[in-house]
């Protein structure tokens, strides 16, 4: 392998035509596309707020510690991203106001804040966890872990990148617009 390129215990083994590395660019990677969404501190602290059973407007701008201004611009984003939906809701002899529940997509973004969390606890907390996540089930602490569909525990040395269905659908239409231009032209 070249200088700066081998493999070691913290990569993944890049397969197929993704290796070598220099052979390929990382356009529509699903990784950019998702911080797109999420990348801002404020936006992942409200998720993890709506985790919390945080509903209201003005308890997401205190309990995450930003303004208003912030906090609304957050909510509208998250919300047209489709990761929270308004539901109106009135207390008796108030005006109508709007609540903010998880929806399912939003909802899925739960083991990639209990990673963090899980990261955070062992990096950045030397006293340990100021909170955990326990299975009400059992009572241990929940863990975020990766395993391959057959259900095994994998370490970052056991996995390879591969060629995944949205890159061959748009090697496929690129090839068929080639073709097409080359007909035409």
């Amino acid at each position: 392998m070249a200088p700066g390129t081998a493999q070691t215990a913290h990569t993944v083994q890049l397969a197929g035509p993704l290796s070598p590395r220099e052979d390929w660019k990382a356009t529509a990677c699903s990784l950019a596309k998702a911080l797109e969404v999420v990348s801002s501190k404020s936006a992942m602290l409200i998720l993890r707020e709506a985790f919390y059973g945080t509903t209201r407007f003005d308890e997401f701008a205190t309990r995450v510690g930003i303004s208003e201004p912030v906090t609304a611009a957050r909510l509208k984003e998250l919300v047209a991203a489709g990761l929270l939906e308004r539901e109106p809701y009135q207390q008796p002899g108030q005006r109508t106001r709007l609540a903010y529940q998880l929806t399912d997509k939003g909802a899925e973004l739960l083991p990639v804040l209990v990673s963090l969390m899980q990261w955070g606890d062992r990096w950045l907390q030397p006293a340990g966890a100021p909170v955990e996540l326990h299975h009400r089930g059992c009572g241990a602490v929940v863990q975020a872990e990766l395993r391959c569909a057959q259900g095994h525990q994998t370490g970052t040395d056991e996995l390879a990148l591969t060629v995944g269905p949205g890159r061959r659908a748009a090697a496929a239409a690129a090839a068929a617009a080639a073709a097409a231009a080359r007909r035409d032209g």
